[in-house]
């Protein structure tokens, strides 16, 4: 019999991950409920040691041998990176500056409700083992998983919300000026979180290091055809990256960095969309088969479907309070507040790097892990099926932009 060399097992494995959520996703028609990137996490999740390799043990072994999964973390590595830059060249902090008292007190209450009843329920969850990680302290653990609670998936709200049809109407625009905001809250406290004291000198050459090299790069971008931008850019992502990890913040910190002090203006709209898309298609679906390959139930499967409930009542009860006390502060109409807490509940991609960096840093623990995940898919799966019907409902709210 013909033994598999290491590239066959590779790429029967990547045969695998591209096919199983295509055909779930096309055969079964989810996208209204649960388009393809959320069909691929939970795909991840099927494929991964708590279902497939529990099930098929020896089968899940050979497919997914350290090598491979060596080789698939490498690509995913990669290819969150150049999604989350991207997410940071789109950042439009300019819009958000010149409506700032509006966006200051929704993103605000937006993210803070949210992250204060994470925090309740992280604190509920603590009062019994499983699932404070090795590394992490009692306070790193709750603003952790608080924060994965207030997280708003900026990638994703714009694939939800081109699919609704409502991505450049003024309740489009108004949605992203809050999400960006709460995106680089999310990042200033993943770096407050993973600050270690005993590298901090690493962390000050890091920021003091990058705030220089932004200046050069800066000043290089506009000054070179943007065939090239493109290329001195991915340059640029490469060595924050890996500045970023060197100084202990975690190479996800780096990446977003390297793209908010971007402008987007730089780059041609319909090309960023169009490698933004090709990122989704190509490469990070591997990123959600490595993310389900890490979900574990050794608290036992209810006890982790039962933590997944607190955290998804927490985040979106959470949510839709911040949002409603904005819209009270703001004098917003009726059936803003609501439609728009929805759209800010998506989660899915942020929440699932940001949970990952958690992970990898050993705060949290695989079953903590699992618990967010199972909350983040459920609450993603949510936001169309409430939002369409309200928008069919509520049409003069697609005009409003306050």
């Amino acid at each position: 019999m013909h033994a598999m060399t290491p590239t066959e097992v590779f790429l029967l494995a990547m045969l695998i991950i591209l096919t199983v959520p295509y055909l779930v996703w096309r055969l079964l028609r989810t996208d209204y409920w649960a388009p393809l990137v959320v069909v691929q996490i939970i795909g991840g999740i099927l494929l991964g040691p708590g279902v497939l390799g529990a099930a098929f043990p020896d089968y899940y072994a050979f497919v997914f041998t350290p090598g491979t999964i060596t080789a698939l973390n490498g690509i995913a590595w990669w290819a969150v990176m150049m999604f989350v830059w991207i997410a940071g060249i789109e950042l439009d902090l300019a819009e958000a500056w010149r409506r700032r008292t509006e966006t200051g007190v929704t993103a605000s209450l937006a993210l803070g409700v949210p992250l204060l009843t994470g925090s309740i329920a992280a604190v509920l969850l603590l009062r019994t083992d499983g699932w404070r990680g090795p590394e992490g302290a009692t306070w790193q653990v709750v603003v952790g998983i608080g924060m994965a609670c207030a997280v708003t998936a900026l990638p994703i709200l714009v694939l939800l919300m081109e699919k609704l049809g409502i991505l450049r109407t003024p309740l489009g625009q108004r949605t992203l000026r809050y999400a960006s905001l709460d995106d680089i809250a999310i990042w200033g406290v993943l770096a407050l979180i993973l600050l270690d004291w005993e590298r901090v000198g690493r962390q000050g050459s890091f920021l003091v290091g990058f705030a220089l090299a932004t200046y050069a790069v800066r000043k290089l971008l506009p000054r070179i055809p943007e065939a090239d931008r493109w290329y001195v850019s991915l340059i640029w992502l490469a060595a924050a990256g890996f500045a970023a990890d060197w100084a202990g913040l975690h190479f996800m910190v780096g990446a977003f960095l390297a793209g908010a002090v971007l402008d987007a203006e730089w780059f041609d709209r319909e090309a960023m969309d169009r490698f933004r898309h090709i990122i989704l298609l190509t490469v990070m679906p591997v990123f959600f088969l490595s993310t389900g390959l890490r979900t574990e139930w050794g608290v036992g499967g209810a006890t982790v479907f039962a933590a997944a409930a607190l955290l998804l009542v927490a985040s979106v009860g959470g949510k839709l309070l911040g949002v409603g006390l904005a819209g009270r502060i703001l004098g917003w109409k009726k059936g803003d507040a609501m439609t728009i807490g929805w759209l800010l509940q998506t989660k899915a991609l942020i929440m699932i790097i940001f949970v990952n960096i958690l992970l990898d840093k050993r705060i949290v623990t695989n079953e903590t892990f699992t618990a967010l995940l199972l909350m983040a898919l459920a609450s993603t799966m949510l936001t169309t099926p409430i939002v369409a019907p309200r928008l069919k409902r509520f049409p003069e709210l697609l005009k409003r932009r306050q």
